[in-house]
């Protein structure tokens, strides 16, 4: 019982990459909770290394932590990295029972996420400032995230090469290296190739085939589109709290609430099952009761 906290981490993130095949956001998040553990066990946890630790010490530390965060989708965040650490732990030999499997998450009730009406988006990119050099680069960023649903992440790495634009398809890289083809509409290409023009025009591009640079020709960051879209919600003056996720929820609701088949909105949304699609039936659901209340006589 002599496997060390570093090496252990190293060997499951060595896992998650090379084995499960997961993306580098999702293999931080996993690592940094485990991290979090590691911080408590050799400290106030009176220096366990992983081996040793038991369920009732799995058991105390998220007491201690969900008094730090009481917010019930963190606790729940942290409790799905702990399980999945301890069971590499199992299919590596090193453990012969999982301690985190009789760790039970706290209930989480169904939160809709934030959606924009299509009025809001259109506020949105009216707000863009075209005579800006990076105008017509924002709106092209707008109209694909809210046109073809993506993740920020399947954005800021959409390459030149990935848009059939005679086909109206895109290729999108999803979680996992996962391919997935996603239809792509005539205002998203147009916006796209008017970007093209003042792309051309950058002194120098260090990343030739990513079609979303900034001024010195390199990719966006994340964090890049997350005040892109900040700010011009501001200017719209949309109080609600969004991100580039919005507009790939809005993207979903739209579609469902206009009687998309649910599958279809599934595949091009990348969703591994069916029942993480499922939230935009809620939320269709929701906008029928909306309705009924507000257009049935007897309502």
């Amino acid at each position: 019982m002599n496997l060390s906290w570093k090496q252990s981490i190293k060997d499951f993130t060595t896992y998650l990459r090379l084995e499960k095949s997961l993306s580098e956001n999702s293999i931080e998040a996993y690592t940094d909770d485990v991290l979090k553990l590691e911080k408590y066990f050799t400290g106030d946890g009176g220096g366990k290394q992983p081996l040793a630790v038991t369920y009732h010490d799995l058991r105390d530390f998220i007491i201690w932590y969900g008094g730090e965060n009481p917010n019930a989708r963190t606790q729940s965040r942290i409790i799905s990295g702990i399980r999945a650490f301890y069971k590499f732990l199992v299919i590596e030999g090193e453990i012969d029972e999982n301690p985190a499997s009789l760790i039970e998450s706290p209930r989480l009730g169904l939160k809709l996420p934030e959606v924009l009406s299509v009025s809001e988006i259109d506020a949105i990119i009216a707000a863009i400032d075209l005579s800006r050099p990076e105008g017509h680069r924002n709106k092209a960023i707008i109209e694909t995230l809210y046109g073809c649903g993506l993740r920020v992440s399947e954005l800021v790495n959409m390459r030149i090469t990935d848009v059939h634009a005679a086909e109206g398809f895109i290729t999108v890289t999803g979680k996992g290296n996962k391919q997935r083809l996603v239809p792509i509409g005539s205002k998203a290409l147009r916006e796209i190739d008017n970007y093209k023009v003042y792309r051309n025009r950058l002194p120098v591009i260090h990343d030739e085939n990513i079609i979303f640079l900034n001024r010195r020709g390199r990719r966006l960051t994340r964090s890049m589109i997350f005040t892109i879209i900040k700010e011009l919600a501001a200017r719209a003056g949309i109080r609600k709290t969004i991100s580039p996720h919005t507009f790939r929820h809005s993207f979903a609701t739209h579609l469902v609430e206009g009687g998309a088949d649910l599958r279809a909105v599934q595949e091009m949304l990348g969703h591994e099952s069916i029942l993480t699609t499922e939230i935009y039936t809620h939320i269709d659901r929701s906008f029928l009761r909306d309705t009924l209340i507000m257009f049935h006589p007897r309502a």
